[in-house]
């Protein structure tokens, strides 16, 4: 069978990834009918799912990987995971930001990436708990110097988690005074019945406060961390007004989403228009 030129590798093994998860293991015999290219292909496929640790090798194909609920990767581990996707949701959420609004973003590899989106959005008060997205912000002061409408950036401080995110009462404290337009929050993962959640318990009550400052609270995920559940939750659904995700989340979890947040933004793709009240 000759090889499918139209996929690229990264999209094929998204599609072999939600393979995986939705079923609870695949062949790899079924895949290369499913995709239509080589079992070498394939199996290079998984190797490098694999690798990234988004998966099980098992003999002739592959499984989902258990994680304990408390088993936290570290910001280079997940850093390497799902790049298209972050940048994707990152230019999607920039867009929800107006000059000289106050922000917060949490800690995560996707607000990570939405914060170079925001370089260029003027006279932005930036509140975060996160080391690499100030780091952000401040390289970009240091490598163009001093310029009008550059953003003014609140670190919160605290103890470090293997994430790079500041927790712990003294982050709690300051968050507790502090009041912005719009929080960005990554999460390690999302569903109906345990709503955001986090395996480090102190980054979860960080959350809390980061989720209680805001006015508005959009979540930026994406489509691996959907039904996945950490120790701890933080929120509920009901508690956030848009999620920003991209075009890898299935259509049923498309339609379970939309039944309990009032906005869902799949970055890339048009917005369903909202069902019109009965006023």
């Amino acid at each position: 069978m000759s090889e499918n030129q139209n996929l690229l590798a990264e999209q094929r093994r998204a599609l072999i990834l939600e393979e995986v998860r939705r079923r609870g293991g695949v062949r790899v015999n079924e895949l290369t009918r499913k995709l239509g290219v080589s079992d070498m292909t394939v199996r290079r496929d998984l190797d490098a799912l694999a690798r990234q640790g988004m998966l099980e090798k098992v003999h002739g194909g592959a499984v989902p990987l258990v994680e304990a609920s408390t088993h936290e990767p570290g910001f280079e581990a997940k850093s390497g995971l799902e790049l298209s996707a972050k940048d994707d949701i990152a230019r999607a959420a920039a867009e929800l930001v107006s000059p000289g609004a106050a922000i917060a973003l949490s800690g995560g590899t996707t607000t990570y990436a939405l914060a170079g989106q925001l370089l260029d959005v003027p006279d932005l008060t930036v509140v975060t708990n996160s080391v690499r997205v100030a780091d952000v912000f401040h390289a970009a002061q240091r490598t163009s110097g001093p310029r009008q409408g550059a953003a003014t950036v609140v670190l919160t401080g605290g103890v470090r988690t293997p994430s790079d995110s500041l927790v712990g009462p003294v982050a709690d404290q300051a968050i507790a005074v502090l009041h912005f337009d719009l929080l960005f929050l990554g999460v390690h993962g999302i569903s109906i019945e345990a709503g955001l959640s986090t395996p480090n318990l102190a980054e979860a009550e960080t959350n809390r406060r980061l989720v209680q400052s805001a006015r508005r609270v959009v979540v930026v995920a994406d489509h691996t961390k959907w039904g996945t559940v950490g120790l701890s939750s933080f929120a509920s659904l009901d508690q956030v007004d848009t999620l920003v995700t991209d075009s890898g989340l299935p259509a049923e979890a498309r339609d379970e989403i939309s039944e309990h947040l009032p906005r869902l933004v799949v970055a890339g793709e048009p917005e369903e228009p909202a069902e019109p009240s009965d006023v």
